[in-house]
């Protein structure tokens, strides 16, 4: 099998190559978003999440978050079409933005997992994150 047209692998993105700034496009290449802090990968930075519409909006039964400053985010959109969920405003984080990290070649690996009561019974447990049953800086699992 000729491996070389697969696409996805994120370690063949050095991630060196983000130590300021992280772009991604959509898949028709109209809507590019670029995260610029100095800390994506020198730290625990998003978070995994479980709920209705972060699945929904992944597609998946868990969606790879990043909750960031709103200052940091820039989404060019060259044909206005952004319909597509890929950031979003959550009431109990005014000053930021969550963005759906599934779009960019490389991921932060997650400090945390929100709505983890929400899991599938099947899926696998995280236990090197911090749980929390619903909201992040909520309480936390078998507390």
């Amino acid at each position: 099998m000729d491996t070389s047209k697969l696409t996805g692998d994120p370690n063949s993105h050095d991630v060196s190559k983000f130590s300021s700034s992280l772009s991604a496009t959509c898949l028709c290449k109209s809507i590019r978003v670029t995260i610029t802090d100095n800390e994506l990968f020198t730290r625990p930075r998003g978070h995994l999440c479980h709920c209705a519409n972060c699945r929904k909006v992944a597609g998946s039964y868990v969606s790879s978050n990043l909750a960031i400053e709103k200052e940091k985010v820039d989404v060019q959109d060259t044909r206005g079409t952004l319909k597509n969920p890929i950031m979003s405003i959550a009431e109990v984080f005014p000053t930021m933005v969550i963005v759906k990290m599934g779009m960019f070649p490389r991921i932060p690996q997650p400090e945390c997992e929100s709505f983890a009561l929400h899991r599938h019974p099947w899926q696998g447990k995280h236990s090197d994150l911090v749980q929390y049953e619903i909201v992040r800086g909520g309480k936390k699992l078998g507390e």
